[in-house]
């Protein structure tokens, strides 16, 4: 087995940053903000985020935040939940959520409610239960989690439960490791577990991993490391990751890095991309790989930044 080609993955994410002119840099623009919080959040895990200039990362951060008190994934692009998260993520990761006007970012996440329960990404309406987490764990980070009906956000992420074990992204939809991550992370954060049958949904969750050792989202499909985090994380938060070949999954996520140019890839031999590098260190690091830093199951965020946020107040 290989080892974690750290310094590679250090100068493949600073290389992302700087190759602004790049096919990939053009088509990924409007992501930017998510690809902020995969690439520092994986620098902070690897134990390197003092070499990034955090007063400019901060700096375009709080360009993009629109006077709804939302986030965009660049600068004048429209506001949306998923780039709210992963702000608030940056500037927590950053030791920075004092530059934050916490009331203005909730009360932007607490307009995103339906009467249902569930939330909308924007003002499009769009409703997912990724959006549910990321309101529930943003507003949690925020401490601002009572400024949403909480019962109704929990009740609607349990209608999307399945006879599986599963969840979809709205109800009847179908179980995905994606979904199921977002669900069971909400449910971790508001103290609503007891509502998961985690044996059923564990068994489902094991049944992801394939011969190689990689896991994959939902049945029949190939393995992606990127589920390396999505199944892992849900499989800890419900106390079932004994369930599946740890070592195994070690080999496929370092198999599939490029140990010359660094990055990670889906599978072995594929295109790297920060998306699968992110999601790649951060299932190591669940997975308690030497020398990576701990990352919380349900915030997506290194463990000491967590103890920052709730325990130094």
């Amino acid at each position: 087995m290989g080892e974690l080609a750290v310094d590679k993955h250090v100068h493949y994410i600073l290389s992302v940053e700087k190759r602004k002119d790049s096919f990939e840099s053009v088509v990924m623009d409007h992501l930017r903000m998510n690809g902020a919080y995969w690439g520092l959040t994986t620098l902070d895990l690897l134990g390197k985020l003092d070499i990034v200039n955090a007063d400019e990362v901060i700096s375009w951060i709080m360009k993009c935040q629109h006077e709804s008190g939302g986030f965009a994934g660049n600068i004048g692009h429209d506001p949306h939940i998923l780039y709210t998260l992963s702000a608030v993520q940056v500037l927590a990761v950053s030791n920075k959520l004092d530059v934050l006007d916490t009331d203005k970012v909730a009360a932007y996440i607490t307009g995103l409610q339906n009467e249902d329960g569930s939330f909308s990404g924007d003002m499009w309406g769009e409703v997912d239960t990724r959006f549910s987490y990321i309101a529930i764990c943003c507003l949690s980070i925020l401490c601002c989690l009572d400024k949403i009906n909480v019962e109704k956000a929990v009740n609607y992420i349990l209608s999307c439960k399945n006879l599986d074990g599963g969840f979809g992204c709205t109800p009847g939809g179908e179980s995905h490791a994606g979904q199921i991550f977002c669900c069971v992370g909400a449910l971790a954060i508001t103290g609503s577990l007891h509502h998961v049958d985690k044996d059923l949904l564990g068994w489902w969750l094991c049944e992801r991993q394939v011969k190689s050792g990689g896991l994959n989202g939902r049945p029949e499909k190939l393995p992606d490391v990127c589920y390396s985090w999505w199944v892992l994380s849900s499989l800890i938060m419900i106390d079932r990751v004994h369930w599946i070949d740890k070592e195994k999954l070690v080999k496929f996520i370092l198999d599939c890095q490029d140990v010359k140019n660094g990055g990670i890839s889906d599978r072995p031999d594929d295109a790297v991309d920060v998306f699968h590098t992110y999601f790649g260190v951060a299932g190591l690091s669940l997975l308690e790989y030497p020398g990576l830093k701990a990352i919380d199951p349900a915030y997506a965020l290194p463990v000491d930044v967590i103890n920052r946020i709730f325990f130094s107040r």
